[in-house]
């Protein structure tokens, strides 16, 4: 029997306020850490800098991302083991006081760059070590049928998050880098209060108690290590990511170093001029204001899409997007394909998140969280590398380089719905028996 046929129907009815408590205010509070995070990482980089130069502040920003993905792991263990509801309060109290710190290690009473950057780790080793055990728990309170409605919004949030974070922190931080470190410490304290007051436990009962201690965390991740099909949904989203990625690393480059400058619009006297480095920016506001407008949208747009047509269809125009991003030098089929990648992006990331949702197993579910986020440092990494492939390679080439990566995705999801198939048919055979 088709699950996308049977979600489809059941979804036109789902509301915002038909999701579990427990979503509703994850997703307020997501929006909330995901803000502060986009407005005052790249800030605390910068101001870094600042102290001790771009090459040192490089190399702690590296020991900074390292710790913060020890922690990811870490977190994933302890939410397993401990529940979600106490890993997310801590990380959450131990992000307000890093941040109440950070504020005070940059007042007019105190002033120090050694504190700032351990601070700067402590806070997003906090960050980190609840990420795994929130995005658990909203798969915990979710269904097959609603998951997708449940990532269609999260990714809208994320999405106003990175806007409106980005925005304000670009306008604030000369002259009022102390008030937003404050302000950021309430806001947390906010959320720290009602994650504490509010959110329930949701962690699966599993009848014993799980080992502690790091061997079992050891032993744990060995087990998500061992999953094929966990490994081809890493690998699947690791490619997608490699390309996603390329826009801040080769796309970049060569729009910098290729792009005419040309005239895109004209009214009057007036002529709008850009470069390679500014036709870029205008590349990231339009994808980042059409996900922001229009993914509310997409849930009455594409409902009646069944859910293999939003994979497929959806990947396929992302990756045509980027290939045309890989190669074209006029403004408006740049514009062009910055809309057509938005599309599939939309279409595509909430029936990707829903479907690991449901393959992953529910007793470890922070780990493999944990382990999932590996993808986006895997898209990172070859992105990175592909600035250096680009020397070598022409442009037509990275762009065949980006299809085969979206074929091979496309493989890989094409396989990993066929594994949900099998589940769910046997699942219902022992019902039916």
């Amino acid at each position: 029997m088709s699950t996308a046929g049977t979600g489809d129907e059941a979804r036109p009815a789902l509301t915002l306020r038909s999701l579990h408590p427990n979503i509703r205010l994850r997703l307020g509070v997501g929006f909330i850490q995901r803000l502060l995070s986009v407005m005052l990482m790249p800030l605390l980089v910068i101001h870094l800098a600042g102290l001790y130069g771009a090459a040192v502040a490089g190399a702690l920003t590296v020991c900074v991302a390292a710790a913060g993905i020890a922690a990811n792991f870490l977190g994933g263990h302890l939410a397993d083991v401990h529940g979600r509801r106490p890993v997310m309060v801590a990380g959450e109290l131990g992000a307000t006081v890093t941040f109440a710190l950070l504020a005070l290690a940059n007042s007019p009473w105190w002033s120090s760059g050694p504190a700032t950057f351990a601070l700067f780790l402590l806070n997003t080793c906090c960050s980190q070590l609840a990420t795994p055990a929130a995005d658990a728990m909203m798969v915990d309170v979710s269904t097959p049928e609603n998951r997708p409605l449940v990532y269609t919004i999260n990714y809208w949030s994320i999405n106003l998050a990175f806007t409106v974070g980005a925005l304000l922190g670009g306008f604030l931080y000369d002259g009022h880098f102390l008030q937003l470190l404050t302000g950021a410490a309430v806001l947390c304290l906010l959320t720290t209060a009602v994650m504490w007051r509010w959110i329930s436990e949701t962690a699966p009962s599993t009848g014993a108690p799980g080992a502690s201690g790091p061997a079992a965390m050891v032993r744990g991740y060995l087990a998500v290590a061992r999953d094929r099909v966990f490994l081809r949904q890493l690998a699947a989203a690791a490619l997608i990511a490699a390309v996603e990625m390329q826009i801040g690393y080769y796309i970049a480059v060569r729009l910098a170093d290729e792009f005419p400058r040309q005239t895109l619009l004209t009214l009057g006297s007036f002529g709008l001029d850009v470069d390679g480095t500014a036709i870029l920016g205008v590349l990231r506001a339009v994808n980042a204001a059409l996900v922001v407008a229009l993914i509310l949208a997409a849930k009455t747009l594409l409902g009646r899409v069944g859910e293999r047509t939003r994979l497929y269809g959806g990947i396929t125009v992302f990756t045509a997007g980027y290939m045309i991003w890989a190669v074209s030098n006029s403004g408006w089929v740049l514009i062009a394909a910055a809309v057509l990648l938005t599309v599939g992006e939309i279409a595509s990331v909430p029936v990707r998140q829903a479907l690991l949702a449901d393959l992953i197993d529910p007793e470890a579910r922070t780990k493999y969280m944990a382990a999932y986020a590996l993808n986006a440092r895997v898209g990172l990494l070859v992105a990175a590398l592909c600035v250096t492939l680009g020397a070598f390679v022409p442009a037509v080439g990275m762009s065949l380089l980006y299809a085969t990566a979206g074929v091979a995705a496309l493989l890989l999801y094409r396989s990993l719905l066929g594994v949900r198939t099998t589940r769910e048919t046997e699942t219902n055979l022992v019902k039916a028996a």
